[in-house]
């Protein structure tokens, strides 16, 4: 009896992001998809985002790139640097959606680590982009 309960509070955050974007309902619930699969899935702000002192997300430059903050697992000959996707800066729409498809650049080279190599389908990937657009600093 949960199901009644989640598309009703689906269903309203996609009536509240509507109303705040100004955006049909339609492209409201796809940014919501993509905010759920980018801050909740992928955790893209873990490295794409600064914190603050008490290591809270600063939400003033969020998804705006950061030093990446964490030893990896295998040695790296540079510093890894999270560059800045909040408004998807010098990314055509094809290339962000081959790189979240994929896994490759427009190039085709792969990601380069720590950055996972995500296979998102078309329809999660194009919520990701309608989302990473729609983020105004």
């Amino acid at each position: 009896m949960k199901w009644p309960v989640v598309i009703l509070w689906l269903a309203s955050a996609a009536f509240v992001a509507a109303a705040e974007t100004n955006a049909p309902p339609a492209v409201a619930a796809q940014i919501e998809r993509g905010r759920y699969l980018v801050e909740c899935v992928s955790l893209c702000g873990d490295c794409h985002s600064p914190r603050d002192d008490q290591g809270r997300f600063d939400r003033a430059h969020w998804l705006e790139g950061e030093l990446v903050h964490f030893k990896p697992d295998q040695p790296m000959p540079f510093a890894a640097i999270a560059p800045p996707i909040a408004g998807l800066p010098g990314y055509t729409d094809a290339a962000a959606l081959r790189f979240l498809e994929t896994g490759t650049n427009s190039a085709g080279k792969l990601a380069m680590m720590p950055m996972p190599q995500f296979r998102f389908n078309p329809e999660d990937a194009r919520a990701i982009v309608a989302y990473l657009r729609s983020i105004k600093h």
